[in-house]
């Protein structure tokens, strides 16, 4: 298997969201000048787990997704700007030395065969996501965006569409994670139902005091 640049963050990226950078730091300068030189200008992106990744001595989690350069801006001494869009869901077989930027051995991963997921189970959560924005929105005396606006246009995959979902919801990173190695959409659908009782208790408690 071939090594693939990585680039531990301290976010849990989903497939489908966009990522910007700014590259400034030598060893990621490095990192973005090779992947500019690939037919595919493509690298790896984990949640650090523990620890900051400035300095090393950094924990990293070994399920990510590969992040695609789709635009860049060169403003020279090894810095850019750089948008990216994140797509196949990765899995860490071996990392390996850091030299001159982190690097692994990955291997793509996509849903397991699980359970069927029913339409109605997601449309719940939809809902419960809305009645989330819906109270924050009164909260705020805001009016509320439509609701393909503020959950994303329909996919007809349903491992996508949660993905989409989650990607909408102010969760903490822990529960990114869980939504993002869960093994089937089924389970991707439990971490995300989990995770917005979790922020919708957060919010009713924020909003009491």
């Amino acid at each position: 298997m071939p090594v693939t640049p990585m680039f531990p963050l301290e976010v849990a990226m989903l497939p489908g969201e966009e990522l910007p950078l700014r590259i400034f730091e030598p060893r990621y300068s490095a990192l973005v000048a090779d992947c500019l030189a690939a037919d595919d200008p493509a690298f790896g992106v984990v949640l650090i787990a523990a620890g900051r990744e400035v300095g090393g001595g950094d924990s990293r989690s070994d399920v990510g997704a590969m992040a695609h350069i789709t635009e860049v801006a060169d403003f020279g001494d090894g810095r850019y700007r750089l948008r990216c869009v994140m797509g196949e869901r990765i899995r860490v077989v071996e990392w390996q030395p850091d030299d001159p930027y982190p690097r692994a051995v990955v291997e793509e991963w996509p849903d397991e065969e699980g359970p069927a997921v029913a339409g109605d189970r997601v449309a719940d959560v939809e809902d419960r996501i809305m009645a989330v924005f819906e109270r924050i929105a009164e909260a705020r005396g805001a009016q509320l965006s439509e609701r393909d606006v503020l959950l994303g246009p329909f996919e007809p995959d349903i491992g996508k569409r949660l993905y989409t979902l989650a990607s909408r919801v102010p969760m903490g990173q822990a529960d990114r994670y869980a939504v993002l190695s869960a093994p089937t959409p089924a389970a991707r659908l439990d971490a995300l139902s989990e995770a917005v009782d979790t922020v919708a208790a957060m919010v009713e408690f924020q909003l009491s005091e």
